[in-house]
């Protein structure tokens, strides 16, 4: 982190308008995804689940973001999964990947449609082939923040995500979050895992569009 400057208040003047090229080690996730041999490990009431699901992750690239001086590129993303033995969504998924070039910090948000928000950390450089982001439940910065249900029946105590990004081009993930399970002594591992092959090419963010349109008519 670097110090907290004098005026926070002045946004950076040497911001590019192309997010793709200033992504760091987020470029390799920019595009749309998918994947059928996924991996979720639950807790249910009889046991540990495990079950298969199919996944689709899209994320697009967005607009340079400022905090006065502090400048961040980014990917808003959307992750839809689905099982093969239903047809409803097993898990919804929005947010955002955020990379901060001064100081190699990484962010993602996560909002899933059961009452939960978190906001996840971790540190990288540009050419790193593995990142890493976690959170922390009673962390005023990056916390993990639940409804009154979730925090008494199901409290998630802590999130990491492992990304290994492979030689052929696709991604490996593992996420894990630590569950304490009402009238249970031990905490639960619930972890999912998958390997993700490109399907589209990511689009330029909208400034860059303008941009690029704006040549091509000049």
């Amino acid at each position: 982190m670097l110090p907290i400057p004098a005026d926070i208040f002045t946004e950076p003047d040497n911001v590019s308008p192309d997010s793709l090229a200033n992504l760091g080690p987020l470029r390799r996730l920019a595009g749309s995804w998918q994947a059928d041999k996924g991996v979720d490990v639950n807790p249910k009431a009889d046991g540990p689940e495990r079950r298969l699901f199919r996944e689709h992750v899209r994320m697009d690239p967005i607009d340079p973001q400022a905090n006065g001086p502090q400048l961040f590129y980014g990917l808003r993303y959307h992750v839809h999964i689905n099982t093969p033995e239903e047809d409803i969504t097993f898990h919804d998924q929005v947010g955002y990947w955020l990379w901060e070039p001064a100081t190699g910090l990484i962010l993602q948000s996560v909002t899933i449609p059961r009452g939960q928000v978190l906001l996840a950390s971790g540190h990288a450089r540009p050419d790193d082939t593995r990142i890493s982001v976690a959170a922390k439940r009673g962390d005023t910065r990056y916390g993990i923040c639940s409804t009154e249900f979730l925090d008494e029946a199901f409290r998630t105590d802590s999130y990491r995500c492992d990304i290994t990004f492979n030689d052929d081009g696709s991604w490996t993930y593992l996420l894990e979050t630590e569950l304490l399970v009402k009238g249970r002594d031990r905490p639960f591992n619930h972890h999912d895992t998958n390997t993700l092959q490109l399907v589209a090419a990511p689009a330029l963010n909208p400034l860059a569009v303008i941009l690029k349109d704006r040549a091509e008519k000049s």
